[in-house]
């Protein structure tokens, strides 16, 4: 599994707006220039977080992007999801999968399954308060 710049970039977004919005919103030109990223790409990333519930936004001089709620509410694993779509490290485990003729005697399934649901509590732990605040997370005494 590899995270796309399209999966990185939302958090990375996600993260600007909460630091940047105080009552306000938060202009995408701002925010493009402040994360070195184009910003046509981070319309195409705006519309997949504001379609997932994650943000709302205002047109006009002070318009903008800010979240729909409180930091603390959405995890990365959230916004992953939403951005990348599936993120099983195997294809036999996504969600929408035909089951595998070999689901009984596959010799690995048990090793998939275990990283998945351990990469997945992990990014699911994580929030973007967690990371305003420069928390770091341990992952088996990495």
């Amino acid at each position: 599994m590899k995270i796309s710049t399209k999966g990185r970039y939302a958090v990375r977004l996600m993260i600007d707006i909460a630091k940047n919005s105080g009552e306000g919103y938060v202009s995408l030109k701002d925010a493009a220039e402040r994360q070195g990223v184009s910003l046509k790409y981070l319309e195409q990333i705006v519309t997949i977080l504001g379609k997932g519930g994650f943000l709302s936004s205002q047109r006009g001089a002070q318009g903008g992007y800010r979240l729909k709620g409180d930091p603390d509410e959405y995890t990365v694993g959230d916004i992953l999801r939403t951005t990348e779509g599936g993120m099983a490290p195997v294809a036999c485990l996504e969600d929408d999968a035909e089951e595998c003729p070999r689901v009984g005697s596959c010799p690995t399934i048990k090793l998939w399954k275990g990283l998945y649901e351990n990469i997945m509590d992990y990014l699911n732990s994580v929030t973007i308060a967690d990371l305003l605040n420069g928390e770091t997370f341990p992952c088996n005494d990495m």
